[in-house]
């Protein structure tokens, strides 16, 4: 097939690399000229593991090309994929300028037969608008379908190739039968084609990432109650995960969610039942979790030094919401850094690869590092932000000679409490007991 991708962020990117991976001839179009050229000239603009070998395969073999030029892309292309920001307004919701803005401009270009496909996240009835926009230029026949993405930042590669479903929002045949053909390559172990109506589809993305954003701040509450009970946060998740009708995943207490989905689908979601007069409290109680969550190592560090901060210099390990990503968006990091450098602290910090992303929202706020034990140089004390694999297995002796003090807070509970008593670290993390020295 042919296929365009509108868009070239993190989704429109993979979207049109994987596609292109299954022998589809793949423009990806952007109105960035200078994103535009670098992907040309196989220079990957975001970091996503395994994503760069098949995008400099598929360039190579000619299936992947990047454009600037709207009109020339979709012609001849069966489908359209529209992989837009939708980024959060000051209320929460949803903006769809940038989707409703490509929309008004193929409506004005078509000229035969497409499938536009609503690739973003966005709210109900956005397939509507789409829809709509088309029409006020374009009188010819085409369908507007949903297929929301399922990606986790650092494994999306094999999300894409092997996907737990594919969720398709369609009432036209024509379209189905097209969509069919294109996920055909991607299910050929069995997992399932979903095919619903717009709607349906439109929520279901929304439902997917709110249930398990209240997965994540209902273990993060459970978490609390342990601290304060004398309780065991580890005993306490693999005994629920056990029960197959809960799981093991997404029950790891940390310092919050944040990235590029989670926040902005609850907040959306919210704003969405607003909208249809319900009022979604469980949601509504999960963003504030949340939001008390990105603070509670700050709370323990305070605690500690009886709220004065002032001249400490601190180590922090991880910016990015998650590993193996250098995605910082709504990052608990970046929560934690402001609350510190607030209370009078200096920061050295180091990530694998968020650093740039962190040095150009914040600037000099904080010193960067070159590598995980140089940030502890002089350091009063260690915060881990992020489980990078290479934070796990420390060398704890190194640490011992760099830092001033042997205090780690450790946001994610990487090491085990036994072990961080015998190596005699006043060492604190989430929802377990403390080591003291």
């Amino acid at each position: 097939m042919k296929i365009t991708v509108v868009g070239t962020g993190y989704v429109g990117l993979v979207t049109g690399t994987c596609f292109s991976e299954t022998g589809n001839k793949v423009t990806c179009v952007d109105i960035d000229k200078n994103k535009v050229d670098k992907l040309s000239n196989g220079q990957i603009t975001i970091y996503e593991p395994g994503l760069e070998k098949i995008f400099l395969r598929n360039i190579k073999e000619g299936r992947l090309t990047f454009t600037t030029e709207l009109e020339a892309a979709i012609e001849g292309a069966e489908i359209i994929f529209l992989a837009l920001p939708t980024p959060p307004g000051a209320d929460g919701s949803a903006d769809l300028k940038y989707v409703l803005g490509v929309a008004d401009h193929l409506g004005k270009i078509l000229k035969d037969y497409k499938v536009i496909v609503n690739k973003s996240t966005v709210p109900v009835g956005t397939a509507d608008k789409v829809s709509a926009a088309i029409a006020k230029n374009y009188k010819g026949e085409y369908d507007v379908v949903s297929n929301p993405e399922f990606l986790r930042e650092g494994v999306a590669v094999d999300d894409f190739m092997k996907p737990d479903r594919v969720v398709v929002g369609t009432r036209s045949e024509r379209a189905k039968k097209l969509m069919s053909d294109l996920y055909a390559p991607f299910v050929r172990q069995g997992n399932p084609v979903i095919f619903m109506d717009e709607r349906s589809s439109e929520l279901t993305k929304y439902a997917a990432n709110s249930f398990l954003a209240t997965k994540i701040s209902f273990m993060n509450e459970v978490a609390q109650l342990c601290e304060r009970m004398g309780a065991d946060v580890d005993m306490v998740r693999r005994g629920i995960g056990s029960d197959d009708r809960i799981g093991k995943r997404f029950l790891f207490p940390g310092i919050g969610y944040g990235g590029s989905c989670f926040p902005k689908d609850v907040q959306a979601l919210i704003m969405s039942s607003d909208e249809v007069k319900y009022d979604f409290e469980i949601l509504k109680a999960v963003e504030k979790v949340n939001a008390i969550q990105k603070l509670h190592l700050v709370e323990k560090i305070k605690a500690h030094f009886k709220g004065d901060l002032k001249g400490k210099h601190i180590a922090l390990w991880g910016l990015a919401f998650k590993p193996n990503t250098d995605d910082i968006r709504e990052a608990p990091a970046l929560s934690i850094i402001d609350a510190l450098t607030t209370m009078g602290a200096t920061i050295a910090a180091y990530d694998p690869e968020a650093m740039p992303n962190v040095k150009a929202q914040i600037g000099d706020k904080i010193k960067f590092a070159t590598n995980q034990y140089e940030a502890l140089s002089g350091a009063d004390f260690l915060i881990i932000a992020t489980e990078w694999s290479e934070f796990r297995t420390p060398d704890f002796e190194r640490i011992e000679k760099e830092i001033k003090n042997k205090i780690i807070f450790d946001g994610r509970n990487l090491f085990e409490v036994s072990k961080m008593r015998e190596l005699g670290y006043h060492y604190e993390s989430i929802g377990r007991a403390s080591a003291t020295k």
